[in-house]
């Protein structure tokens, strides 16, 4: 399928720092709806979660950017561990393989998600430390999809400085619990995104070698790579 860019990608693509902003707030998507215990988090719907989270992750970088600033472990480490309690990365990263995560074993699919976060959190992760205490989540609509297998959760992101920024939530239940396997930033999904940038080398390399590549920094991991997805 081929898909045409929207006029909004095309701003976005044309500017570098509305560029960053994106791939921050991406960033920052992922890590907002995973703040909650797993008991209090299995009892709301995905369209609560990400309302009362999305705050308290602002607020929390925020005010330890000092700490975080002067010691970036503790920021991955902060982020690593939000991120282990909602998000689905095994869901997300056979997503991104396609047709290589479905003959791949959940050992490769771990390590190449793994791999992933980390190289996204050292290129982007300080970046985290920019983002505007003052945005603002508001949940505009809480949808169900194929049956109500997986719910949608569309947002706009309001800045002080600049129009809303609409963010979109995709959750599946996993272990009867409801978890988030993708996000959608003006009209870019993440999970398009990265199987775009890493198809090609799919069909040459094995998913090893670039989950090594990963890794060691060789191959940097883009989330300003897009392909629009049309907002429903």
């Amino acid at each position: 399928m081929i898909h045409t860019k929207s006029k909004a990608h095309q701003r976005l693509s044309s500017n570098p720092m509305r560029r960053m902003m994106l791939a921050v707030v991406a960033l920052v998507a992922f890590a907002a709806v995973c703040i909650m215990p797993r008991g209090e988090a299995s009892e709301q719907t995905p369209g609560q979660l990400v309302q009362s989270s999305s705050q308290r992750v602002i607020r929390t970088l925020s005010e330890r950017r000092t700490e975080f600033q002067s010691n970036p472990v503790t920021l991955h480490s902060f982020i690593r561990s939000e991120l282990t309690t909602l998000f689905d990365r095994d869901e997300a990263a056979r997503l991104v393989l396609g047709r290589n995560g479905r003959t791949a074993s959940d050992a490769e699919v771990r390590a190449f998600a793994d791999a992933l976060g980390e190289n996204l959190m050292n290129r982007y992760g300080a970046s985290l430390l920019a983002i505007d205490p003052g945005l603002n989540v508001k949940l505009t609509s809480e949808t169900p999809l194929r049956n109500g297998t997986i719910i949608k959760v569309m947002s706009l992101i309001d800045r002080k400085n600049g129009a809303p920024m609409a963010v979109d939530y995709l959750f599946h239940q996993h272990d009867g619990h409801w978890q988030m396997f993708d996000v959608i930033v003006e009209g870019v999904s993440l999970v398009q995104t990265f199987r775009t940038q890493f198809g090609d080398d799919l069909r040459t390399r094995t998913l090893a070698q670039i989950t090594d590549d990963l890794r060691a920094g060789k191959i940097k991991a883009d989330a300003r790579i897009a392909t629009p997805a049309k907002r429903q």
